[in-house]
């Protein structure tokens, strides 16, 4: 599943994009250029496509493992992210996306 998204870290203005790569109830799979420490607390947003609109899902999640990514044309890493807070409206989207049932 290969989602954009933006997020951000606390205290920084700037937002970082990333990919989106595996998602579940609990967390995400994603990529991204930028190197952040395992434990860095991050506000996500992960864009996907309904019909012809483009929905979002906001969520809050933590950074639990980090490893090196190599592609053909870039390095960067990969974060195995564990969600900390999700709203309900938001868990409902979650449902939907991952095609279930809440």
């Amino acid at each position: 599943m290969d989602l954009p998204i933006e997020y951000r870290i606390p205290n920084i203005p700037r937002a970082h994009g990333g990919l989106t790569i595996n998602l579940s109830e609990a967390g995400l799979l994603i990529q991204s250029v930028s190197n952040l420490p395992v434990g860095t607390k991050l506000s996500l947003v992960v864009f996907f496509r309904r019909g012809f609109e483009l929905k979002d899902l906001k969520v809050s999640a933590e950074i639990v493992w980090k490893g090196i990514c190599w592609k053909e044309q870039w390095t960067g890493f990969e974060y195995g992210l564990r969600f900390t807070e999700v709203e309900e409206e938001e868990l409902r989207e979650l449902y939907r996306l991952l095609g279930r049932r809440p």
